[in-house]
């Protein structure tokens, strides 16, 4: 089964956001599934069709193909709460690594400067885990350098970590917030779509 067939089979057009393929996906899974089925083969075939063509689109769409900086690290508790159900998150690069800034031949060199340093203070913001700082950091840089690709991303990635923080201390309403927030300053980041799952996934099995 190809990607195109995955689309038709959970009856949408390619390219289809991950809200509308999992909206799908359980509206299909509701209609065919055994438990509420007649028992027909061919109601069986088609609830294990429509689950295949999810599982390739999720696989598909949370390949990681940006590098994310890392998250928030979970506590102890959480940690023990959620070892059996969710794998502990994983993403890149490390705060050591400290990826050079890409050149934006749009910037002034002022601006180029700006943004180096802005990047410097952000990664030892996030490694002393000053969450509320680094986001007033990458919102002011980002009204100072907007549209420039590199600076949403950092400001998408402060909003996951500080929405992964917000789960940690039950403040889930606001969390909920700043993870749609991510999502909708770096709408194309598939590994900052995966972790973002993954924080959802979370919250559900918590609530």
């Amino acid at each position: 089964m190809n990607l195109a067939d995955c689309y038709r089979v959970l009856g949408l057009r390619s390219g289809a956001s991950f809200d509308e393929i999992k909206a799908s996906y359980r509206r299909l899974v509701r209609r065919y599934h055994p438990d509420v089925s007649t028992g027909e083969q061919q109601t069986h075939d088609k609830f294990i069709e429509v689950t295949q063509a999810y599982k390739l689109l999720l696989n598909e769409l949370v390949r990681p193909t940006a590098p994310v900086m890392p998250p928030t690290p979970v506590s102890a508790g959480m940690r023990s709460a959620s070892a059996q159900r969710t794998p502990a998150p994983t993403v890149v690069p490390s705060v050591n690594r400290k990826p050079p800034v890409r050149v934006n031949p749009h910037l002034l060199p002022q601006e180029q400067r700006l943004k180096v340093e802005s990047y410097q203070q952000l990664q030892q913001l996030l490694k002393q885990q000053r969450l509320p700082r680094a986001i007033a950091l990458v919102e002011g840089l980002a009204k100072r350098i907007p549209h420039d690709p590199e600076i949403m991303q950092w400001q998408a990635i402060v909003y996951q970590q500080w929405g992964r923080r917000l789960i940690q201390e039950h403040q889930l309403d606001k969390a909920r917030i700043y993870l749609k927030k991510a999502l909708q300053t770096d709408p194309h980041n598939r590994s900052l779509w995966a972790e973002v799952e993954r924080d959802f996934r979370y919250m559900e099995q918590i609530v």
